[in-house]
């Protein structure tokens, strides 16, 4: 009874559960690995513009090199081009104050991190959906699998372990499948998700603390 042969011996149903599990979980995978590279370097980005955001550099000279790539922006360079274009804006138009140019340079900024966040979190809940559900389409295909091999004991004249045995170990594959998919998803899940709140939060801080720099530069002005 090898594993090979109880698959391709099994129902027809058991098959079909089978083989959804494992496109499932291949498609998991990919999206790991996705993620992984997205969100590591989501984390690099940050760190470097922060790094040159706070060396002293003249903001207007970095909205300027920033803006040269703004098709390839992400991350708080994002943020920072939306609020800073959004400032110089509202700056050369009559009628705003202060408190107006600030909080239309801050909504502005929210709405880029808002943008960013969803890249972040884009096919997150494939994962969630994945180590919620495969559990139990395994058990199915195993309920389906161990219903099968009890009632093929009705044609029988004796019933022994040997014969129910490879109908159950056909459909306890399926659990095993199962779980093979959901639990990478899970760890997965919970680990990005996490890495996505802790950036969420620093972007938060940088949208708060660059709010409070252009308050003071337009004080300043």
């Amino acid at each position: 009874m090898s594993i090979v042969r109880l698959v391709l011996d099994a129902s027809l149903i058991v098959q079909l559960v089978m083989l959804m599990l494992l496109a499932v979980s291949m498609l998991s995978w990919v999206i790991i690995f996705i993620k992984w590279a997205v969100i590591k370097r989501a984390k690099r980005d940050a760190k470097r513009f922060e790094d040159r955001f706070w060396s002293g550099i003249e903001l207007s000279e970095l909205y300027k090199s920033v803006s040269a790539k703004r098709e390839r922006l992400t991350g708080a360079e994002s943020v920072f081009e939306a609020g800073f274009r959004e400032f110089a804006q509202l700056r050369t138009r009559k009628g705003f104050d202060t408190m107006d140019i600030v909080t239309g340079a801050h909504r502005a900024m929210r709405v880029a991190t808002n943008r960013e966040l969803e890249k972040l979190e884009h096919h997150l809940s494939f994962l969630a959906t994945v180590g919620s559900t495969s559990p139990y389409v395994g058990l199915f295909g195993t309920v389906w699998g161990i219903m099968n091999s009890f009632l093929a004991l009705g044609n029988v004249q004796s019933a022994s372990i040997a014969s129910v045995a490879p109908g159950i170990a056909e459909a306890l594959i399926a659990t095993a499948m199962g779980l093979f998919a959901a639990i990478p998803a899970v760890i997965a899940y919970n680990r990005y998700i996490s890495d996505v709140e802790r950036l969420t939060g620093h972007y938060d801080t940088f949208v708060d603390e660059f709010a409070t720099i252009l308050q003071r530069q337009t004080h300043s002005n």
